[in-house]
């Protein structure tokens, strides 16, 4: 077997960005723990917030996520009253949509959202800084979904 070099682990962009990731996900998730809401929760809030009232296929493409893991995702929401989930003109689409409950959940979680966002942006990175980054990781997510 091949050995495995610390340089080949530390070079590894699947490592360098789960890591990111995890991070990340931590501190949004110690900052919206008050409203009861995960990182991952809220981020589905905002986009099908964003998006009107998208299906399923829809919200998936923009999440660059699987739809049977978008669904499996969505059941905590749909049971918790936030979102409902809905046949739509096609009997093959499903449409996503907050609640009323839902827009409240997410506007509760907005202000600690932006407390998150400051803590990594304004008082870390900077925002010409973030600004690149967010450009490499869209040029990332384009790259490796060729």
């Amino acid at each position: 077997m091949e050995r495995l070099l610390l340089d080949d682990v530390q070079m590894c962009v699947c490592f360098n960005t789960r890591k990111a990731a995890r991070a990340v996900t931590r501190l949004y998730d110690d900052a919206l723990r008050p409203v009861g809401l995960r990182a991952t929760q809220l981020t589905l809030l905002m986009a099908i917030e964003m998006m009107g009232a998208p299906t399923i296929s829809a919200l998936a493409e923009q999440l660059v996520m699987d739809r049977t893991t978008l669904a499996h995702d969505l059941r905590p929401l749909q049971t918790a009253g936030l979102v409902t989930v809905a046949p739509g003109d096609d009997r093959r689409t499903r449409m996503t949509q907050l609640t009323e409950a839902g827009r409240r959940a997410l506007s509760d979680a907005l202000p600690l959202w932006r407390q998150a966002q400051a803590t990594l942006i304004d008082a870390g990175l900077g925002s010409a800084d973030w600004r690149r980054l967010q450009l490499d990781l869209q040029r990332l997510v384009g790259l490796a979904s060729t």
